[in-house]
């Protein structure tokens, strides 16, 4: 069974040590996706690399430069392009010279469909560039340390792990986190690619997991297990109303599936619900239809479901 661990003390503007050589600062921006807030790690001794510098926020970027005091910033990594772990990384190199380094530009899991609307438009940051992009099993020497980089798209297309191979330690960034399961909302996620990315991490050993927002994940493996057994009777509660209810649409199965929850949450259920429809849809498992009736490619909220 699924369990998350809400129990997290952000200690915000003090540096947390999480493990050898790393420690932890966490943004103050705390809200409903972000939890206390952006959690920024600091690798190294005798010079750093800063992981996820956050969000644009002029004080979190003295809080880490506070951090470091005279220890050089020889690297800025940056796990994916959401405006709340990306834009401090341009505020950071502006103030240490150091290098961005990590995922690429932000790009969406799938082109739109007709007429359809990214919900997360706003949340991409789409002026970010990196100095240097790391693919899948590309290395970072940090004052002895290796920082290698494990493609976990899902969340977002471009979102990077960054396993620290001396400490068996992997930075999971949004991908798992303690607090809560992952947002994976299409177009800029993908259900396929993040159940993929949640299997090929369990092929992984890494003893500890620490994440974007919230505490450390301290048994990693069981906790994907979890994870998995979650998206996948989520699944299956879909297929079920579905069966029930012969044809319908997401918002109208959102109310049936998630009346017991906050009518305030249910959009951003609605987009996981989304999320989980495509990924039936490209394994046949249900069909979608447009408004004309016509069959679509690609599940929109607004398309009339039904089963396969």
């Amino acid at each position: 069974m699924l369990r998350h661990e809400r129990n997290f003390d952000p200690a915000h503007g003090e540096p947390v040590e999480c493990a050898d050589a790393v420690r932890r600062l966490t943004a103050r921006n705390s809200g409903p996706f972000t939890f206390h807030g952006t959690n920024t790690y600091l690798v190294g001794r005798s010079e750093l690399a800063v992981i996820d510098p956050g969000p644009a926020n002029a004080d979190h970027i003295e809080d880490i430069l506070r951090a470091a005091g005279p220890t050089p910033v020889s690297a800025i990594l940056v796990t994916h392009t959401h405006m709340d772990h990306s834009p401090g990384a341009r505020l950071l190199k502006e103030r240490t010279g150091a290098p961005i380094v990590g995922c690429g530009t932000h790009r969406a899991a799938r082109p739109l469909a007709g007429g359809e609307t990214n919900p997360m438009d706003a949340s991409g940051d789409r002026d970010h560039r990196a100095d240097r992009e790391m693919g899948d099993g590309d290395t970072l020497t940090v004052d002895g340390l290796t920082l290698t980089a494990v493609p976990t798209p899902g969340h977002t297309a471009n979102h990077l792990a960054f396993a620290l191979d001396e400490g068996n330690i992997l930075f999971s960034a949004d991908h798992v986190m303690a607090w809560s399961t992952s947002i994976v909302a299409p177009p800029d996620g993908s259900m396929r690619d993040y159940m993929a990315s949640l299997d090929r991490l369990l092929e992984r050993s890494d003893a500890l997991y620490l994440p974007g927002h919230g505490g450390p994940v301290a048994d990693p493996a069981s906790y994907l297990q979890g994870l998995k057994a979650h998206r996948q009777a989520r699944e299956k509660a879909l297929l079920d109303a579905l069966a029930r209810m012969g044809t319908s649409r997401i918002p109208e199965m959102v109310a049936e599936i998630y009346r017991d929850v906050d009518p305030a949450l249910h959009g951003a259920a609605a987009l996981s619900m989304l999320a989980q429809a495509e990924w039936l849809a490209e394994r046949g498992l249900l069909h979608a239809e447009d408004e004309r009736g016509a069959p679509e490619t690609v599940v929109s909220l607004s398309s009339r479901l039904r089963p396969a």
